[in-house]
Order: C-alpha cells, then structure tokens, then sequence
C-alpha cells in the first residue's frame, strides 16, 4: 500500500511513525512533512490547504489512500475533491467539517439534537451586538470565535475589560481574519477535560483510548490558550460507567444526528468534553485527530494503522481491530521562545539522538526543519516527547528524561504534564 499522510506537525509525524510499522506499506509520501517526518517518509513541499493542490499532487503519485492530518483542508473540502476523483481518503466531507469549520454551527447541531453542552447566550455578527449582549451574562464568560483561528479563537473573559478587549482585537482590528467575523458567547463550565476520539465509516464506530491535553501554555493552567502543550493518555482518565455515559449521552446522539441532518461524516472525530459535576458535557468538536493527543494515542496503539484506515476509506471499519497496549503514555510539547506569541524560528536543536535513546521513548517533530547538517525550529511548537510506561508516572519520567537531553535557543516547555488540574471551559480550537 503507497499511502500519503497530508500535514506538517506532531500529529502528522505520529501517524507517519506507526504507518510506516504497518505490514504491507511500501510508500508513505507526506505533504508538506517537517524535518523529522524526512527521515521516515518522502517529504514533498505544498500548502496542505490549498485543495487543488493536494489534488494534483494525489493525481501524480496516486496514493492508495490518504490520510488528512489538519482541519483546514478538510473544512475546504479535500475530501470531496478526491472522492470526485474516485480516490480513497480518510476525512470527513465539507458539510461534516463545519462541527470544527463554525462554532455557531456545532452549537446549533447540539442544542438541535438536545445534547448536554454549555447554554449559548447568543450568536453575534458585529461588535456593537455583543457588547450589548455581555450585559446579561455571567462571568467569567466564554467568547469563541466562529471559525477556524489556529487555537487563538477561544477566550474565557473573567471581566467585562477583558472581554470588550478580545472582542476589539478579534472583530474590530481583525486579527484572527476571516475565523473572527462573528461570536458566540456561552457560559462556563467547570470540571476535567477530556478528549474523546472516535473513528467512524459513517456506519460503524470505535472510540480509541481516552486522552487529555494541556492547552494553556504555562504550568498550572497558566498563560494563554495555545495549540496543546503534551498530552497524556491512560485508561485510568475513562472509567468504564463514564465511559457507557458519554457513548449513549454523545457520540452515538451525535453520530445519529448528523445522519438525521443527512450528513456522511467519515474519518476521526474529536469530541472535547467537560466532565462537570453534573455529567459530561461538549466543548466542540474537532473534525480530525487532536494534535497533541494524536501522538500520545500513536504511542498505545497496538494494531495495522494502515489496514484499519484503509477499512475506513473503503466503508468497512472492524472496531475489533483495534487493540491498545496497556499503561500509559505521555507527550511533553517542547516550544519556540514567545509562543504561543511572535517567535524566532531557525533555532539549532541539539540532543535529538540522544533523547531519541532513551527507551520508550519517540521524538516526534512538528515545527522543524532540515538545514545542512542541523535541524532547526520552523513553528511554534518544534517538538512532542513521546513516552509509555506501565504507569502514568513512569511514561512522565522517561517523557522528561529526554526532553532533559534537548536543547535549543528559548526552549519552553510546561512541567505539570499528567497532573489532573480543575479547569474551566475555554477549549481551545
């Protein structure tokens, strides 16, 4: 099976990793890769966005299936295009990916099909309505942007400043582009976080082993919203009573819902859940893997990636098929100086291959690159240490051995990964 994986970040060096353990690859091209991705598939430079694009580029090496890591070209209607073309691909539809592509819409499929999520206060298509509207809200209140804003869309204000302020940058400066043009206001909620993820056909489902990421960028739930700093992943996270709850109170409301509505949705999908005193309840939806939950999950799995995608792209998933290893697993997210901020890239890293020694343990890349000899930083966040263990603990301790060994100019990285740690309801997007 030739096999091309589209994306350049963590969550697409993890699954190119364990593609490329499948039986019976023979090529895995990536588009457009990162450093790392380089040493383990044919990296060939492109806009993962630009649909055409990926298109002609699946025309000229004709893949027996690909794989769509990131939301947008999902949300601008890769997989339509290739389904045209009569190409296998993994990933839902344009229609299925506005759950990600608009707030406003999720919130609306949600409160449509009567699933427990945070109340809406309303959705706002100018600055001067959602000013207005913040008279009668209680704080700290949710602001999200509706579309696609690369994690900087979600806003927990705790006061009325902060809010006027995040909407000023969002609406009137535009700062987020196209993704701020209009605002939804929800209450907050309160609890643990969980990252759900589920595969589907559009028939059949199998949910995979639970996660929990880490979205603000300094320990403690400190700083702002960022991508994900690590993320961890333990059965311990799920108990099974939990577990049944969220599978007859969500996933499968959601999935027959989105058929009710006429809606095909294949590929993964992400349910981000706030487990709140009073249930679990939805944060958003993601119409992919989340990134970094995708490495922690690639780190447990314990079947052929490649064979049960390739069940998907034909409609014939076997949730049987998927097996987990036990224990743990745990990614410590290594970030340039200033993220999630304005930051430098071309930062010389060292110690990779001494990390990469440590047992257990995979160094995953996301923004890097290859310079000469070196590889460098080209992204906000360069790298997502991977570990397992019998243990939470143990997979956090081999994680932070190596993460111990690298180095790069204005390297930051959180040191509370896998500590549980109340939240409030600001996901990020």
């Amino acid at each position: 099976m030739k096999v091309l994986v589209i994306g350049g970040g963590g969550r697409e060096h993890a699954l190119v990793w364990k593609l490329g353990q499948s039986q019976g690859i023979e090529k895995i091209w990536c588009a457009p890769g990162n450093g790392g991705i380089a040493g383990e598939a044919e990296c060939i430079a492109a806009d993962a966005g630009d649909v055409s694009a990926m298109a002609a580029l699946a025309e000229k090496v004709s893949p027996d299936l690909t794989v769509v890591g990131p939301e947008l070209p999902l949300v601008h209607g890769l997989v339509d295009a290739f389904t045209e073309r009569k190409r296998a691909v993994v990933g839902p539809t344009k229609e299925a990916a506005q759950l990600e592509g608009s707030k406003i819409f999720a919130k609306e499929f949600l409160e449509r099909h009567g699933m427990p999520t945070a109340a809406m206060y309303g959705a706002f298509d100018s600055p001067g309505a959602v000013y207005s509207a913040l008279c009668a809200v209680e704080w700290p209140v949710v602001i999200k942007a509706d579309g696609l804003c690369a994690g900087k869309g979600v806003f927990l204000a705790p006061h009325p400043d902060a809010a006027t302020e995040f909407i000023e940058r969002v609406m009137e400066k535009n700062e987020l582009g196209e993704g701020g043009k209009r605002i939804l206001l929800e209450e907050t909620l309160k609890g643990d976080e969980l990252s759900f993820i589920l595969l589907t056909d559009g028939e059949r489902y199998a949910p995979l082993v639970p996660t929990r990421d880490h979205k603000r960028v300094f320990d403690h739930n400190q700083g702002p919203n960022t991508g994900g700093m690590g993320a961890y992943s333990s059965d311990d996270l799920l108990p099974e009573e939990l577990r049944q709850t969220i599978l007859s109170t969500i996933v499968e409301p959601t999935l027959r819902g989105l058929a009710n509505d006429g809606i095909r949705y294949q590929g993964f999908l992400y349910i981000g859940l706030m487990l709140t005193k009073s249930g679990p309840k939805v944060l958003e939806f993601n119409c992919r893997l989340g990134d970094p939950e995708t490495q922690a999950l690639a780190a447990r799995m314990d079947f052929d990636l490649a064979e049960v995608l390739a069940d998907v792209g034909a409609g014939k998933l076997r949730p049987d098929k998927l097996k987990w290893k036990p224990g743990a697993s745990a990614c410590v997210v290594l970030a340039s100086g200033g993220y999630p901020g304005k930051f430098e890239s071309g930062k010389v890293i060292s110690g990779l291959a001494e990390a990469g020694r440590v047992p257990r343990v995979k160094v995953l890349h996301a923004g890097t690159k290859r310079a000469g000899e070196s590889t460098v930083t080209n992204g906000g966040r360069v790298l997502g240490v991977t570990a397992t263990g019998e243990s939470l603990g143990a997979a956090l301790e081999k994680a932070y051995q190596a993460v111990g060994m690298i180095h790069f100019e204005g390297m930051h990285y959180r040191r509370d990964i896998g500590k549980p740690q109340r939240q409030s309801s600001a996901a990020g997007d």
